[in-house]
């Protein structure tokens, strides 16, 4: 099993940053891959950025060159959001896929309001 708890959410007026921290626990050695993923009101969940196990980085065409994702050696994995829209408004998901069978554990959530 992984826990997993995110943090770092808030409102921001447009063109502000925020970051988010998802602090890991549990059987993490098991996971291949983390990934942030947002949902916004009336709409389907969607990857914002995902991290593997290596390293590698991908990020959704929406987000590149605005946020960046990054893990620390240990258990955390961030998002640093940057040049914030109001379009980036949505509960941000920490996720992470366990590499036998890519189950996913997800996060309780953090919302992020981009407003003026």
């Amino acid at each position: 099993q992984v826990q997993l708890v995110e943090s770092g959410g808030g409102l921001v007026q447009p063109g502000g940053s925020l970051k988010l921290s998802c602090v890991a626990s549990g059987n993490i050695f098991s996971i291949n891959a983390w990934g942030w993923y947002r949902q916004a009101p009336g709409k389907e969940r969607e990857l914002v950025a995902i991290i593997t196990s290596g390293g590698g980085t991908n990020y959704d065409d929406s987000v590149k060159g605005r946020f960046t994702i990054s893990r620390d050696a240990e258990n955390t994995v961030y998002l640093q959001m940057n040049s914030l829209k109001p379009e980036d408004t949505a509960v941000y998901y920490c996720n992470a896929k366990r590499s036998v069978d890519m189950y996913n554990y997800w996060g309780q959530g953090t919302q992020v309001t981009v407003s003026s």
